[in-house]
C-alpha cells in the first residue's frame, strides 16, 4: 500500500469524527497503539529538535524500505507520530521524499494544532524525509 493510499484511509478514519475534540481524542488513542521505540534509541541521537514535546525517532533499512519507531513524552504528540509512521514506515526513500503527504492538510490537522505542535510535525516530517535522503544516498553509492 502507498503512503497515499494510507492517507486516504487516514482520512477517512478522521471524517467519521464531527468535531476537533473527537479527533484529540483519536489521536490520543492511535498514540496508545505506537510500537515504541527501544530504550537504547532514547538518547539525544534520535531526539527530533523543534518539537515542544520529546520526540524520539529511529529509522532501520531493510531490502529497501525504511521502518521508522518512535516515542514521545506527549500524548497527542505520540498520536501525531503513529500516524506519520503508519503512512510512511515500510515504503521505499523515494516514495518518502516525494510523497507530500496531502492527508496532512486534507484531516486539518496542522490548522487544529497549536503553533509549537505545528512546529513539531514540520520537524517530524523533516526528519524522516532526512532518514529517507540518507538512506537512499547510502545505498545508491
Amino acid at each position: 500500500m502507498t503512503i497515499k493510499e494510507r492517507g486516504i484511509e487516514i482520512i477517512e478514519e478522521f471524517a467519521m469524527f464531527d468535531d476537533w475534540m473527537d479527533k484529540y481524542n483519536y489521536l490520543i488513542e492511535l498514540g496508545r497503539d505506537l510500537e515504541i521505540i527501544e530504550d537504547s534509541h532514547r538518547d539525544p541521537q534520535h531526539l527530533i529538535s523543534g518539537c515542544q514535546s520529546r520526540v524520539w525517532l529511529s529509522a532501520d533499512y531493510k531490502d529497501g524500505l525504511i521502518y521508522f519507531k518512535a516515542d514521545s513524552d506527549a500524548v497527542i504528540t505520540k498520536g501525531i507520530v503513529n500516524l506519520l509512521i503508519r503512512a510512511m514506515s515500510g515504503q521505499s526513500p523515494e516514495e518518502i521524499i516525494n510523497d507530500p503527504l496531502d492527508f496532512l492538510a486534507e484531516i486539518g490537522l496542522k490548522e487544529h494544532l497549536s503553533p509549537t505542535r505545528a512546529n513539531g510535525l514540520t520537524s517530524m516530517v523533516k526528519q524522516m524525509k532526512l532518514y529517507a535522503f540518507a538512506f537512499k544516498a547510502k545505498h545508491e553509492s
